[in-house]
């Protein structure tokens, strides 16, 4: 039957195509469930997933043909690499295809926060007419905190500055600016303490844990915003929801959690001053058709290589 690849998240449909274009034998079953799953990856040479699809011990245990998983997104922490890497498994992702579309959200988040968008509807909806309550900051002449210099954080700084922002970065594994006449390399401590935002563009890394807890969120300067659109986990939550009720914190933004979706009791659902947006990140049309196209080419070259 030639190479088989099994599509087990919803991809584009131009992208399925392609594969298919290509004379590979492609199955579009996007509601297995990790049983399901198990019992039938063992006759598949690739298998697509996006965030929703776990492939943990269990599953690449029982994928005996497999030869590559493609992650169509940026995060692979929905699978297990390096037990599938020892298994001669190649893990591949798509780490550019969405990254403007994450910036632009992380862009409006600061809006949002900067002039209560988010409020705003809820209270106009309910008859409430908050004018004078509402009261919001201008993003011109602020200076932009970015956590993370990557492909998403370079995006975002040059947004930013195009609205007349001063950007600076942290990242732990970059000493020079890879934007020179746009983004200020600074020390993590130097950024908190500066950065009327912070922006956070990094992995979630568990046994780390929080890269903004109580401490930081202390250290960062009184009245400032926090927007989390990388990774949940990357902020204590109950920490953020503290420094916004303490009033240090002037707002935070967050498109993604710890828990998906948070419980209702989660500490910032109750919060006034937050932007919330359920894991949206890379949710537009021209990311998915980049991602989709990408990860259907990774699996296309594999295949005829």
């Amino acid at each position: 039957m030639g190479f088989r690849v099994l599509v087990s998240d919803p991809l584009a449909e131009d992208a399925v195509e392609a594969m298919r274009a290509a004379g590979l034998t492609v199955d579009e079953k996007t509601d297995l469930t990790p049983e399901q799953l198990e019992a039938e990856i063992g006759e598949y040479d690739a298998l697509m997933v996006r965030s929703a699809t776990k492939v943990r011990v269990p599953i690449i245990d029982a994928a005996g043909k497999l030869r590559l998983i493609v992650r169509a997104g940026v995060g692979i922490d929905n699978i297990d690499v390096d037990y599938a890497t020892s298994k001669g498994i190649e893990v591949r992702n798509t780490p550019s295809a969405s990254s403007n579309s994450v910036a632009e959200l992380a862009l409006g988040h600061m809006l949002s926060l900067a002039r209560h968008i988010g409020r705003g509807t809820v209270s106009v909806r309910s008859g409430a007419w908050e004018k004078k309550a509402l009261k919001g900051v201008e993003l011109d002449g602020k200076t932009l905190g970015v956590i993370g210099i990557g492909r998403i954080g370079r995006l975002l700084a040059e947004k930013a500055t195009a609205l007349g922002m001063t950007a600076i970065a942290y990242d732990k594994f970059v000493d020079e600016s890879p934007l020179p006449e746009t983004v200020k390399m600074v020390s993590f401590g130097q950024l908190l303490r500066e950065a009327d935002f912070v922006s956070l563009h990094v992995p979630f890394d568990p046994e780390l844990g929080p890269v903004i807890g109580a401490s930081e969120l202390a250290a960062m300067k009184p009245g400032s915003y926090l927007v989390n659109c990388a990774r949940g986990g990357v902020v204590d939550e109950a920490a953020v929801a503290a420094a916004l009720d303490s009033g240090h914190l002037a707002g935070a933004a967050l498109d993604v959690f710890a828990d998906e979706p948070p419980a209702g009791d989660a500490p910032l659902l109750g919060q006034g001053n937050v932007s919330l947006t359920p894991h949206i990140g890379a949710s537009t049309v021209e990311a998915q058709q980049r991602v989709g196209s990408e990860a259907a080419q990774i699996v296309i070259d594999f295949a005829t290589a």
